[in-house]
């Protein structure tokens, strides 16, 4: 849940007269969710944002599951997946139910169109690239390990840096993408009454960083908005930019928070995953598995135990090529633990972990309360092996 935030020029009242220097009353706008009972905030814009020329379809984007398998443990390789274009129509569809839609993105650039998001609010998690994520209601530099927020309804654009060409071990840009078909939050547990986080909470609003400049353009012409709804892209053209916002205030806007400054918990003995709670979607949670020390217990058992994740299923995205139970993944990875299955610790690995005085692992995890189904392009870079790995070699 962001904080109140304003940028630009506002009147001192809402809904009242307010001018342009050539006398013309700026546009109002309202956007919130919920109808008029959530987050809102309210945009003051140089040209009415109802000004269409032309409205056509331009692709349809319908996830296809794999039904050829039973459901199983799986590992994807996303190390395997090309570059691509665009950064948010060539996302690649690895998982999915009716709450939320999984993907991973490499772009080789920004996008000469605008974007918006009629479907899902999107968590953007950056494993790799950094740049600017500009929108109506201002931009925000994002880099490495970033969790970039972006409310539905939201115009926005993309702009990476140029990539360190004597470098060349840096890699390509890099995104996981998490669409929500609920409204994204922080955990309600961490919050106050009032929608403060709390002091036990692993990160506070001095860590969530909001829109720092606005960018008014007035301009005319021809300007596109893909706009993604009901899982079809449609083609608006404008009669004007955009990003035409002279000021706005509220509390609907992206925001940004990286996983750096995500204070992970440290117990006597393991603390289950629930500790490691980022956000929280409606049939959903997102986890950050952090670099910290282990449980500090002589006797304490550091790698999480068997569990079966009873009415959830657990995805996790390996950002690192470190994962303190796990044997056989890479940076890039991500695994599927689905309900019905016990899952834990690969054989070797308990053992390994007594007495290791910290790990170094960095991972996104997703657990999900409704069964995670594999997209059909996620089947080509699947591992086969792996819901065998737990077979101790003797």
């Amino acid at each position: 849940m962001p904080i109140y935030h304003q940028l630009g020029e506002i009147p001192r009242k809402r809904h009242t007269v307010f001018r342009q220097p050539n006398g013309q009353l700026y546009a109002e706008e309202l956007m919130g969710n919920k109808g008029f009972e959530g987050l809102s905030s309210l945009l003051y814009h140089l040209h009415q944002p109802t000004g269409v020329r032309s409205v056509r379809v331009f692709r349809d984007m319908v996830w296809e599951a794999d039904t050829r398998q039973p459901f199983h443990h799986r590992h994807f390789r996303t190390g395997q997946l090309p570059a691509t274009d665009s950064p948010t129509l060539d996302r690649i569809p690895l998982l999915f139910n009716d709450d939320v839609a999984i993907s991973i993105v490499k772009p080789r650039g920004g996008d000469d169109f605008f974007y918006r998001n009629a479907q899902g609010d999107e968590i953007v998690y950056v494993a790799e690239g950094a740049g600017v994520l500009e929108s109506l209601v201002g931009d925000i530099v994002f880099g490495k390990g970033d969790y970039l927020v972006v409310p539905r309804g939201i115009v926005h654009r993309y702009r990476f840096a140029a990539p360190n060409a004597a470098d060349q071990s840096v890699p390509p840009v890099q995104m996981l993408v998490v669409e929500s078909a609920g409204y994204v939050r922080t955990p309600h547990r961490y919050r106050n009454e009032h929608g403060q986080l709390l002091e036990h909470s692993p990160y506070s609003e001095r860590d969530i960083r909001r829109p720092a400049t606005l960018q008014t353009h007035d301009e005319k012409g021809d300007f596109r908005v893909l706009v993604k709804k009901q899982n079809q892209v449609v083609e608006f053209v404008l009669a004007h930019h955009p990003f035409d916002v002279v000021g706005w205030d509220g509390y609907y806007y992206p925001w940004a928070l990286n996983i750096a400054d995500f204070e992970p918990r440290v117990g006597r003995f393991h603390l289950p995953p629930p500790t490691h709670q980022t956000f929280e979607g409606d049939g959903f949670v997102v986890c950050s598995f952090c670099p910290r020390p282990y449980d500090f217990d002589p006797q304490a058992v550091p790698v999480p135990y068997n569990h079966s994740n009873v009415m959830s299923d657990e995805m996790i995205f390996y950002a690192s090529s470190e994962f303190m139970s796990r044997k056989g993944i890479e940076y890039g990875s991500i695994t599927l633990h689905p309900d019905g299955i016990a899952h834990g610790p690969h054989p070797g690995r308990t053992e390994e972990s007594l007495g290791q005085a910290r790990t170094d692992e960095l991972a996104v995890m997703l657990d999900t309360f409704r069964p995670l189904r594999a997209a059909r392009q996620a089947v080509a870079i699947e591992d086969p092996g792996y819901q065998t790995s737990w077979l101790e070699q003797r």
